[in-house]
């Protein structure tokens, strides 16, 4: 185990560099911090999505598995040159994946992001986790990053947005749907 924090504050970055897992320093607004920092940002509004309430127990485990994945998957992003995600993690989500979703009917139309607080916060989630995905791929095009951290949240987002579809349809509240008839289109014919 690396070092414990015992003092929160170093004072060192106060020049807008921050120390990676290696020892080396970037900017704060480096790629490589901004898909870390993104990959936390996601563990936390994860974290909010479990401290509402209405969270089945088979969601609750799958979700706090999913934040101990990231908190690897940051690692892996913070050090260069580390793996600490690997393939099984990804045949698990699709596992989960597959399980929460078979029981779900068939999609006919959009979803919008809501359906109770549950199933909003896991939209959130989900839009989070996308976000996360494309600041990997930046770094990505100009840094070695394995594939594994993006195929993960590849993954996750879908697992995210079934999970909020259970969660809604779970609430009472149901999904809610994109009418995209609600408005009338102006005649074009002339």
């Amino acid at each position: 185990m690396g070092n414990r924090l015992s003092k929160i504050y170093t004072r060192t970055g106060d020049d807008g560099s921050t120390g990676l897992g290696d020892g080396s320093r970037v900017g704060k607004d480096s790629l490589r911090v901004n898909a870390y920092g993104t990959v936390d940002e996601l563990n936390s509004t994860i974290g909010m999505l479990l401290a509402t309430e209405g969270v089945s127990d088979d969601v609750r485990e799958a979700l706090t598995q999913v934040q101990h994945d990231l908190f690897d998957l940051g690692g892996e992003l913070c050090i260069p040159g580390m793996a600490m995600v690997d393939d099984s993690d990804i045949d698990r989500l699709e596992a989960t994946l597959d399980r929460f979703n078979e029981p779900l009917p068939p999609l006919k139309e959009f979803i919008l992001p809501g359906g109770g607080m549950a199933a909003a916060c896991g939209h959130l989630a989900r839009t989070v986790c996308r976000r996360a995905e494309r600041e990997v791929i930046a770094l990505s095009r100009v840094e070695d990053i394995r594939s594994q951290p993006q195929r993960y949240l590849n993954r996750l987002s879908d697992l995210l947005f079934v999970m909020s579809r259970v969660l809604a349809r779970a609430s009472g509240h149901g999904e809610v749907l994109w009418q995209h008839e609600r408005r009338r289109r102006p005649d074009t014919a002339g």
